[in-house]
């Protein structure tokens, strides 16, 4: 009996499928990544190699994968299985570490849940950084587990019941609605946060630090890095989450077009974002009569530590103003998780033929449980070292050798007619030497420096053995896995001859 292609969910409207995709792309990244990043790069003379790298490597990419995946009608595993059986593990090993990384994705959101009550009165006091690190987290070094912190644990279950409720309804009725409810609420608090931090006194001062350029810096080739490494992580590449996304997709769909909707705007919330921190900042150095330089940080230091500090400087509507932040931080982390969790248990549905809320169930289930380990006192220096190596070696390999599969071995033009065939925006030569002679020369680049550093000193000063077992350890077990899983066999229903699959064009 002849197989047919099995029926997949699909979004309700494009609007929907585009906040979705960009809800995916906009991330804590943007609010604390990349203004901190164009700061150190020349400020705004890094918007140069940023936009070329988006337009060389970004949408590019965009269009690799959301044409993979509507093409091919599956999440990762299944996308790449129906190229070549042995590519199945390329398609585990990508959503595998999205699973992983979802795991501790999913505290910092709980630690911002905490943080939104605890802004109303300011109860960090008056040195946030001993609140956060002793009282809130009570964090131990290495190997020293110090019990969990239920406060943490409570709030984790929250952000973990809101993605379960979410993806449990399915795309059109949980995803899309979601979306349509969490980018536009996103918007607005953007907005008042940068309004509110562009009227305060010195805010214009620290607004010229992001934006101010030095273009002597373009001639570093470490900021050219940079940039591609900042477009590559922010617009959820490597993840299988734009395959599986795409994949929802109605047959005739504009994937180009989606593509560079779905790439400038997740650039102009990053560059929104931008102008509201560094304004706070440029307020926050003018009140304490100190140089900018010793006021601007960046990630869990920025988010937790340096805004409250500035929060407790403001002359009036502290607690608002705080709460607003922080649930801006909880909205932008969880339009990022409902992606994450969706990439891998669309696998898993794909794999298995399983029904989405069996699926759901226990991908959710599992993700707490996991995240478990983060809401102890050893949490903070476990997350530090296993993102470090997944995002600097999991995510950037896997990125490079999707590129490597699909831009020799299987061959652009089974995309590129796919996209064009389906798309007002037609993709052209432009679009081949992007991503064979501009992506995978510069992820290799960024792969060998970052690889040089890593040999010439531990990561953070940790010890050896946690290098060893939570860093390189979880790189290589998620490959081992990939394979184990590649190796199971395919429910008989599913369709896996990419030959066959009907396309009504």
């Amino acid at each position: 009996m002849e197989k047919k292609e099995t029926q997949r969910d699909q979004w309700g409207s494009r609007f929907g499928f585009i906040l979705a995709a960009i809800g995916s792309a906009v991330g804590l990244g943007n609010i604390w990544r990349f203004p901190y990043m164009a700061y150190e790069n020349g400020g705004g003379a890094f918007l140069v190699p940023y936009f070329f790298a988006l337009l060389t490597a970004g949408i590019p990419l965009l269009v690799l994968e959301m044409g993979l995946g509507h093409k091919m009608r599956g999440s990762a595993p299944l996308s790449f299985r129906k190229i070549k059986e042995k590519y199945e593990t390329l398609g585990w090993w990508t959503v595998l570490i999205t699973f992983v990384v979802t795991v501790y994705y999913s505290v910092i959101i709980a630690w911002a849940v905490s943080f939104v009550f605890f802004a109303f009165k300011q109860s960090w006091g008056a040195k946030p950084d001993e609140f956060f690190f002793g009282e809130y987290l009570k964090m131990t070094n290495f190997w020293k587990i110090g019990g969990i912190r239920f406060n943490v644990l409570a709030s984790l279950a929250l952000v973990w019941g809101l993605n379960y409720l979410i993806l449990f309804k399915g795309i059109k009725e949980g995803i899309e609605k979601a979306s349509k409810i969490f980018m536009p609420l996103l918007a607005v608090l953007v907005v008042l946060i940068t309004v509110r931090g562009i009227t305060l006194p010195g805010a214009i001062e620290g607004i010229n630090h992001f934006l101010e350029p030095d273009f002597s810096v373009l001639k570093d080739p470490s900021v050219w890095v940079s940039a591609y490494g900042q477009v590559f992580f922010t617009l959820s590449l490597g993840f299988g989450i734009m395959i599986a996304y795409a994949s929802y997709l109605p047959k005739k769909s504009d994937v180009v077009n989606n593509a560079f909707i779905t790439a400038f705007g997740n650039s102009g919330f990053s560059f929104l974002a931008g102008i509201a921190i560094f304004g706070v900042l440029g307020y926050m150095a003018q009140s304490q009569g100190v140089a900018f330089k010793e006021v601007v940080t960046s990630g869990i230091g920025l988010a937790f530590i340096a805004f409250p500090k500035a929060i407790n400087l403001l002359p009036g509507f502290n607690g608002l103003f705080g709460a607003l932040f922080f649930l801006c931080l909880v909205v932008s982390g969880l339009s990022s998780t409902i992606s994450l969790i969706e990439s891998f248990s669309s696998s898993i549905m794909d794999k298995f033929q399983m029904t989405r809320k069996k699926a759901v169930t226990i991908v959710c289930g599992l993700g707490f449980l996991g995240s478990a380990i983060f809401a102890t006192g050893m949490g903070l220096v476990i997350l530090d070292v296993v993102d470090h190596f997944l995002n600097n070696y999991g995510l950037a390999v896997v990125g490079l050798v999707e590129c490597i599969l699909l831009g020799y071995f299987w061959g652009l033009p089974n995309i590129k007619k796919h996209v064009n065939g389906i798309s007002d925006f037609k993709v052209g030569v432009w679009w081949n030497i992007a991503i064979k002679s501009v992506t995978i020369p510069i992820l290799t680049i960024m792969l060998a420096f970052k690889f040089k550093a890593e040999v010439t000193s531990l990561y953070g000063g940790y010890p050896l053995s946690s290098i060893l077992t939570l860093g390189w350890g979880v790189v290589v077990g998620l490959i081992v896995l990939a394979y184990v899983m590649k190796n199971i066999k395919w429910n008989e229903d599913v369709l896996l001859d990419a030959d066959i699959v009907k396309e009504e064009i």
